[in-house]
Order: C-alpha cells, then sequence, then structure tokens
C-alpha cells in the first residue's frame, strides 16, 4: 500500500458527505477498503450496509474494486466509470447523492436505532437528524471529540 493508506485506528474514514465523481460515500468506501487491506481497518468495516449503498446504485463488485485499491483516487474512479454495471448521468450521481446526504431512518426502529447513537455521542446537539449526521459526530467523538 502507497502513503495514502488511512490508519482507522488512529483516525477516521473520510466523511460520507465527501464525493469523488459526485459520488457520496465513495471516498469513505475507499478509506476503509484500503485500511482492510493493510490490516489498519480498527471498527470500520468494508462492504458495509453504508458502502452497499454505494456499490449497489453504481452495479460494482466488492471485490473487484478491492483489487484496484493500490491506485489513486482518480485512477478509482475512472475504473468505477468503465466498470460500473450502472452507467450513471452525472444529475443522476448529484440527485442520488444528494438523497443520500439527507437520508434518515424511515421506520420506528431505525428512528430509535439513530437516537440511541444521538444520544450516546452527542446528546445536547439538535442537528443530528441524519444518518450522515450521525457517522460523523461518531466518527468525532470516538477519536476523542467533545460534542
Amino acid at each position: 500500500m502507497s502513503l495514502h493508506t488511512p490508519d482507522l485506528t488512529k483516525f477516521p474514514p473520510r466523511s460520507p458527505r465527501v464525493r469523488l465523481g459526485g459520488y457520496a460515500i465513495l471516498p469513505r468506501c475507499l478509506d476503509k477498503g484500503r485500511a482492510t487491506l493493510a490490516g489498519k481497518n480498527g471498527e470500520y468495516h468494508y462492504a458495509c450496509p453504508l458502502d452497499q449503498q454505494f456499490l449497489e446504485f453504481a452495479g460494482i463488485d466488492p471485490e473487484a474494486l478491492k483489487k484496484v485499491l493500490t491506485k489513486s483516487d482518480t485512477e478509482v474512479l475512472e475504473w468505477i466509470k468503465a466498470n460500473a454495471k450502472n452507467k450513471r448521468a452525472p444529475s443522476e450521481i448529484a440527485a442520488w447523492s444528494t438523497w443520500q446526504d439527507q437520508r434518515a431512518p424511515d421506520n420506528t426502529d431505525g428512528r430509535e436505532y439513530l437516537n440511541g447513537l444521538h444520544k450516546a455521542g452527542a446528546p445536547n446537539r439538535e442537528d443530528i437528524v441524519s444518518w450522515f449526521d450521525v457517522l460523523d459526530m461518531d466518527d468525532f467523538v470516538s477519536f476523542g471529540g467533545k460534542a
């Protein structure tokens, strides 16, 4: 692996809000995959349900993607464009990424789960409403931040 391999035992992967090629989630997925290959993924899991949101939208096999993770983000994005089963227009990618950024639980169980994570990590914050909000908050407090 290169110098760009994240050590997720020391700091979190990129926020799910960070985009590559317009795709939300993708940079975080790449960080977790690279860290997994290097044995530095800590508590993070490659191809987790969040990663699956991107993988399914693009039509990318996680094992095939893992094989190109030694390349730069730009090279991986070019590989994705060439190998995605679901060819998406930039407008589709933008709409999907915006929806992901705002996605919140759509049932009572999911809302209770999100609320539990919120209460455990940052009970005084009133801005935690989406899954990305919870992930960003959890990453911050897991590495010593005060919420």
